[in-house]
């Protein structure tokens, strides 16, 4: 039976909250505090989930914030297999106020040691087959070599297992030459992997780069202006659906969710393409880093065109 594996190296408790007025150098009381399981794989697990289907959701987890994590995806049935860490998992806060929109603070995450990796190593070479697809998304923790996605991939590939990757900088770059099946920059991270100005009308050619090097498809994503999806044979691009915001948190993870749920249901490119932009539009409508469910999904599917 065919899988889908969420990999985390770097996951978070994300704690969004609301303040009427954000006070420089005094005191903020915040509001309306909401907890999610954060990280950008456990994004997608999340979004995978919304959308009806199924994933394990693994990486590293660590104390009482790790404990809190893995009970939020089990309160979503998301199965969870991570190795746990002997550092806690790090906490993000996400601050929201009517005259700035979201301000993050992000904690660099906990170190992993090198018996730490071996373990996730042989937790995930138990998943790896012809019938599985790993999502490998996030930054990595700190311990991490610049190329422990590299090896991540290559591991995995050798049995035969498709990857989706989502990650940036030297990261990415390294990852990239182990030619994963699936890749989504956004137009920033495009663009600064060639060295290139990001526009819209360049992706195209900058993604086929892509494509001779052996990846099956590239998709950039470019906010509020949409998204470009591009393969062998095919180079869509879709507009961004007019709606309102609350927070853009988790958006791109919620299209990596839905592209991965499409390709394992079998779906043509502009399907997935058109379930990947409806995704993303409804998780930039909800709270926290929380996903759109399906009926906002399907509601939205009506608006996406494609140019």
């Amino acid at each position: 039976m065919s899988k889908i594996i969420t990999v985390t190296l770097n996951p978070a408790l994300d704690k969004t909250a609301h303040v009427s007025s954000l006070v420089q150098g005094g005191l903020n009381r915040l509001e309306d505090i909401v907890l999610d399981a954060g990280g950008k794989g456990i994004n997608v697990s999340k979004m995978i989930a919304a959308l009806g289907g199924a994933s394990v959701a693994t990486g590293f987890l660590g104390g009482g914030s790790g404990e809190e994590i893995e009970r939020l995806l089990h309160d979503l049935e998301i199965q969870t297999d991570f190795v746990k860490t002997g550092h806690p998992t790090r906490t993000n806060l996400k601050l929201y106020s009517p005259a700035h929109g979201i301000t993050e603070f992000n904690e660099p995450g906990a170190p992993v040691s090198d018996d730490e990796i071996e373990a996730l190593k042989e937790r995930l070479m138990g998943y790896a087959s012809p019938s599985a697809t790993f999502v490998f998304a996030g930054s990595l923790p700190q311990g991490a070599d610049t190329d422990t996605y590299a090896d991540l991939i290559r591991m995995v590939k050798k049995k035969g297992a498709s990857v989706f990757l989502d990650t940036d900088s030297a990261a990415f770059r390294a990852a990239i030459e182990m030619k994963p099946d699936y890749i989504k920059p956004n137009i920033f991270e495009l663009t600064q992997y060639f060295g290139e100005q990001g526009k819209p009308e360049n992706c195209a050619s900058l993604c086929r780069q892509f494509i001779d090097k052996g990846i099956k498809m590239a998709a950039v994503s470019m906010g509020a202006e949409g998204a470009m999806f591009v393969t062998a044979t095919e180079a869509l691009y879709a507009p961004g659906l007019a709606i309102q915001a609350q927070s853009t948190v988790g958006a791109g993870d919620s299209m990596v969710g839905a592209l991965v749920y499409a390709f394992h249901q079998g779906l043509p490119l502009r399907d997935a393409a058109a379930l990947g932009i409806a995704a993303s539009a409804g998780a930039v409508t909800t709270a926290g880093t929380k996903p759109p469910d399906r009926a906002l999904v399907d509601e939205l599917l009506k608006q996406v065109t494609f140019q």
